[in-house]
C-alpha cells in the first residue's frame, strides 16, 4: 500500500503532514521530516486499530 503524504506550513512555523486517504492521519512537526514520520507512525497505528477490530469500511486487497 503506498499513500501520499501533504504538507503544509503553518503560520508559527510548524509544519502539518496529513495522509488525505486516512482519516484523521495528521500531525505537526518542527520540520516537515518530523511531521512526516509521525504522521507515518500514526497512519500505522490507525490501520493496526481498523484490522484488529474489522472495520468494515476497511477492505484488503489480496
Amino acid at each position: 500500500m503506498n499513500f501520499d503524504v501533504e504538507f503544509e506550513q503553518e503560520d508559527d512555523g510548524r509544519w502539518i503532514a496529513e495522509i488525505p486517504e486516512i482519516p484523521g492521519a495528521l500531525a505537526y512537526g518542527v520540520t516537515p521530516l518530523q511531521a512526516g514520520a509521525r504522521v507515518r507512525a500514526l497512519a500505522l497505528s490507525v490501520l493496526a486499530d481498523r484490522l484488529e477490530n474489522a472495520d468494515s469500511g476497511f477492505l484488503i486487497k489480496s
